[in-house]
């Protein structure tokens, strides 16, 4: 049975003129659009990282010329200018969760965590990999990642070395607009999945310790106790502007200690306001 709703029927025509369009290719890294320069008031004591997944191999942009983990990337990247790896630059399970090779079923049933201590038995273990992040497969071939001071693209994610006065600083211009709540997720294992990939497919913020992960720990990669903030993109906007807008050093972070009425002048401020109001 065919249905028509009144409107005559016309031919699609045969070939499509795309002169009118300009499509931008994956693969040459699009210039950055964005601003960052906020960030270096921050005088990080090691580099923001951007980092943007790709399909296609970029261009103009080197290949590191080794085998790394990825939290190990991360940390080259501190220290050099921009590269880009693949699935053949891997020394870790970061290939796993980004979607790049197939894990095997030693790692799926959880022998590993169990054979290493770090849970009792593999059932629990086994437990994680229904909710750690990973991207679909094939979908990621090439990672690009650049110190922010060197960066040329709008990264997929930013991820923020920092200690805890600069990280409050980042965590409250993330709720200065929004009033959202503050939630950190993670494993113990596979902690680069909840930096790289869960901020990337959720939209949301998301952050972790150094010292908390196990095989960032392992490697030492990083000193324990710093923050670790990974912004995902539609968030850098907000994130930039609210830094540029908002006060750094609140008033309420330096009151003297003998200062007992700080509290009680300012509600009596606002309760006048009210009153008059």
């Amino acid at each position: 049975m065919v249905y028509s709703i009144g409107f005559k029927e016309k031919p699609l025509p045969s070939t499509v003129d795309l002169t009118p369009y300009t499509f931008l290719r994956e693969d040459t890294v699009q210039p950055t659009s964005g601003d960052y320069s906020i960030f270096k008031q921050f005088d990080f004591e090691r580099s923001p990282v951007g980092v943007k997944f790709l399909l296609n191999k970029p261009e103009g942009i080197g290949r590191l010329d080794k085998e790394l983990a990825l939290c190990e990337m991360f940390k080259e990247a501190q220290e050099r200018s921009p590269f880009f790896v693949s699935r053949e630059n891997f020394a870790c399970l970061g290939s796993l969760v980004l979607g790049m090779r197939e894990p095997e079923p030693i790692f799926i049933a959880g022998e590993i965590g169990a054979k290493e201590g770090l849970y009792k038995e593999a059932r629990a273990n086994k437990r994680i990999y229904q909710y750690v992040p990973k991207l679909p497969k094939d979908t990621v071939r090439y990672v690009v990642f650049s110190p922010i001071d060197g960066i040329s693209f709008d990264p997929d994610i930013l991820i923020i070395t920092a200690n805890v006065s600069q990280a409050e600083i980042i965590l409250r211009a993330y709720t200065y607009t929004t009033g959202k709540m503050l939630t950190t997720k993670s494993t113990p294992v596979i902690m680069c999945s909840w930096l790289f990939v869960y901020p990337y497919v959720s939209g949301e913020l998301n952050y972790t310790v150094t010292g908390l992960g196990s095989g960032m720990k392992a490697r030492n990669v990083l000193p324990e106790g710093l923050m670790l903030l990974s912004v995902p993109f539609d968030l850098l906007p907000m994130l930039t502007e609210n830094l540029q807008d908002m006060q750094w050093v609140l008033p309420l972070h330096n009151i003297a200690d003998d200062d007992t009425e700080y509290f009680t002048r300012v509600t009596e401020e606002i309760r006048q306001e009210y009153t008059d109001g």
